[in-house]
């Protein structure tokens, strides 16, 4: 009896330094900047580790063209590019901060942050 609540907290320890780090985690996250870009160079977007979009610079002479779906296109391409460069720095961060946690279920929660 005494090895299973020795085990419990054990795991409510584990859990409590867990929810510390994600919390610091989540400030690194949102300072996290990325850059995804096409065109060569002619679109950028900046997304942070969160994957939200922080910045976006269309080179002007994008615009004199006025070819507005290669535009988009280009947006569309840059963006994705920078969220799915977001998306794996978090799951690295995670993956680094979670590293040594025995927790149940960890695994499937980083699975779901791409980890």
């Amino acid at each position: 009896m005494f090895k299973g609540l020795s085990n419990l907290a054990g795991i409510m320890k584990q859990a409590q330094e867990f929810q510390s780090q994600m919390g610091e985690m989540q400030q690194q996250l949102k300072d996290l900047l990325v850059e995804g870009e096409s065109g060569g160079g002619m679109v950028k977007v900046t997304a942070n580790g969160q994957q939200e979009i922080v910045n976006c610079i269309i080179d002007g002479a994008l615009f004199s063209s006025g070819d507005k779906e290669l535009v988009e296109d280009l947006v569309v391409s840059a963006t994705n590019a920078a969220l799915a460069k977001a998306k794996e720095a978090a799951a690295e961060k995670m993956s680094q901060a979670t590293q040594g946690l025995n927790l149940p279920g960890l695994d499937d929660l980083m699975k779901k942050f791409g980890g």
